[in-house]
């Protein structure tokens, strides 16, 4: 028997076949890429998405391996939001976390609420990544487009009104919904004061449950197109991050996990009732019980390929980083190439070179911005607390041994990175399996293949060099 894991990123759509014990047999995967016209936007076509989703579908169900699907489980990149019609088509693209267009829609929200309480209530802060400041900015400046929507929903409710029906009550899960910056932490429902400040009735979002909510009977044409899935279980979309942490094996208390792919977490699970949100960081949830406190970056490997496209990188650019000493650059890289998220929120933060002189190269600047990332992911970890290893996964840090020292070095602690492949898709997987089974999450720890331990000279290095980033970031954004 198996699960079929839809996995659907910032950066690729991927279908994936996985056992019962939650190993990896077959996957396959379209890539994809925001909209960034105008400047600030990051957005999807909705359609697109689901064609290129069910493209992945029709190709992994014709593989051996897609015999005897016993459920299909999902986890898309979250803070997503589109509007939909009241038959479920879409009126709107898909505007993502990485989308700041709405920053002054955010700034002007401020003077609505004690920032603290708002932060404790919902687990996030005001900012462009979350929708509020996306409605409202939506209803100010194209009142056209924000009156079409008879629903704001999110992706994977979207892909499950196309497959199953339209039907209104199509649920969101909690986890989905906590990325929102619009779910209240203690009732586990829209939160009344977001919705009474942007005016909008709680009819124009999804109902909410638990991931293990299950849609089944696939609709006309998909029952006939996907004849293996007519009438499996379908469970709710989660988010990407909180899988990554249950496939990091990362699900209890002193266990903190790093993604770093096209950006960057760091996240620690909590199963206290409703535990404090730290100054600077979120807290979603994996499951109606399993909360989900850290921070992420906008920047991730992102920056490796902006730096790419920028500079003219030679083609030994991983192995002259390798032979750098820390630092050796001379500059100091704030890497807000996509805004800010964690720690500091900044609606308008942008990206910022200092020091560059006549002798700075490209590999100056491929050094600086990948210790950048790294420096920033120091500050979420200093927050978090704690002096546990971390378990480390992405494409960003498997391709760059280099850049997964420096993270080493950054955060001064132990690196470990896990044997299985797939760590998101197979969280998600092991939620599905769980669900089914009854089996605990941490039935599914995965083997550590290698570490990388922090260097004592870089790590006073790299300390130095994140107070001189900090500095350049008051000098901009400092309230």
């Amino acid at each position: 028997m198996t699960i079929l894991v839809l996995d659907i990123g910032s950066s690729s759509a991927r279908a994936l076949l996985f056992d019962d014990d939650a190993h990896l047999l077959a996957q396959v995967a379209r890539r994809h890429q925001f909209t960034t016209d105008p400047p600030g936007a990051a957005t999807f076509d909705a359609d697109a998405l689901l064609q290129q989703t069910e493209s992945c579908i029709d190709e992994i169900l014709r593989l051996p391996e897609a015999q005897d699907i016993r459920a299909v489980a999902v986890d898309t990149f979250v803070g997503n939001m589109l509007g939909v019609d009241a038959d479920g088509k879409a009126v709107t693209p898909i505007y993502s976390y990485a989308d700041t267009r709405s920053a002054d829609d955010v700034i002007s929200l401020r003077d609505f609420f004690a920032a603290h309480e708002l932060h404790q209530r919902t687990g996030c802060l005001n900012h462009t990544a979350y929708q509020p400041g996306r409605l409202h900015w939506l209803r100010r400046t194209q009142p056209e487009l924000y009156q079409a929507a008879h629903q704001w929903i999110d992706l994977g409710n979207y892909l499950y009104r196309r497959w199953f029906g339209a039907a209104q009550d199509t649920p969101t899960s909690y986890s989905v919904a906590a990325w929102s910056g619009m779910l209240n932490r203690e009732s586990l429902a829209w939160d009344s004061v977001w919705l009474g400040a942007l005016e909008i009735d709680e009819s124009a979002l999804p109902p909410l449950a638990d991931y293990t909510r299950v849609q089944r009977n696939l609709r006309a044409p998909y029952a006939d197109r996907c004849q293996a899935l007519r009438s499996v279980p379908f469970f709710l979309a989660v988010g990407d991050g909180a899988a990554a942490n249950v496939g990091a094996g990362c699900t209890g208390a002193g266990q903190m996990a790093l993604s770093l792919g096209t950006t960057a977490a760091l996240r620690i699970v909590s199963t206290a009732r409703l535990p404090r949100v730290p100054d600077g960081l979120w807290s979603y949830r994996i499951t109606r019980d399993l909360h989900l406190i850290g921070g992420a970056t906008t920047e991730g490997g992102n920056v490796y390929e902006w730096v790419s496209k920028t500079v003219l990188l030679p083609a030994d650019a991983e192995a002259q980083l390798a032979r750098r000493a820390p630092d050796a650059h001379g500059l100091t890289f704030l890497p807000l190439l996509a805004g800010e998220r964690s720690p500091g929120w900044a609606a308008d933060a942008t990206a910022t070179i200092h020091g560059l002189r006549l002798s700075t190269d490209p590999v100056d600047i491929l050094q600086a911005a990948l210790e950048g990332v790294a420096l920033r992911l120091a500050a979420i970890s200093e927050q978090l607390g704690g002096d546990q290893p971390v378990v480390a996964s992405g494409g960003a840090l498997d391709a760059s041994p280099t850049w997964a020292q420096m993270v080493a070095n950054a955060l001064d602690r132990p690196l470990q990175f896990a044997g299985e492949r797939e760590i998101t898709a197979r969280g998600t997987a092991i939620l599905a399996l769980a669900a089914l089974d009854g089996r605990a999450l941490s039935d599914f720890s995965p083997e550590m293949t290698h570490t990388f331990m922090p260097q004592a000279a870089g790590v006073a290095v790299m300390r130095a060099a994140r107070e001189r980033q900090s500095a350049l970031y008051k000098k901009f954004y400092d309230a």
